[in-house]
């Protein structure tokens, strides 16, 4: 399974809803990532996949400056899960892969 691809994503959280475009590319058998919302752009730190589940954290100074760790499933071109920033309570998160016209 490949996450490699740009995912449209929405974060419920309790400041409203977030949308974020993550890209995952595979180099060297290494996962590697970066989160671009509407005010700035962060690496991903640690993604990993495991069979279907994907987790990765990153760091975001707007709208609020956070640490968030997330936990998704992949199934096919969509992801369903959580995002956590500390003890704060955890925001639903989903997204859809871009599919580019073949």
């Amino acid at each position: 399974m490949s996450v490699d691809g740009t995912w449209n994503v929405v974060i419920a959280t309790p400041v409203g809803k977030q949308r974020v475009e993550l890209t995952f590319v595979t180099q060297d058998g290494e996962l590697r990532g970066t989160a671009r919302g509407a005010s700035e752009e962060v690496p991903l730190t640690d993604p990993a996949l495991d069979g279907n589940r994907l987790t990765w954290s990153q760091s975001i100074t707007k709208p609020l400056r956070l640490h968030l760790q997330f936990d998704v499933l992949v199934e096919g071109d969509e992801m369903t899960g959580k995002s956590m920033a500390g003890r704060l309570p955890s925001s639903k998160v989903s997204g859809r892969r871009s599919v580019p016209d073949r």
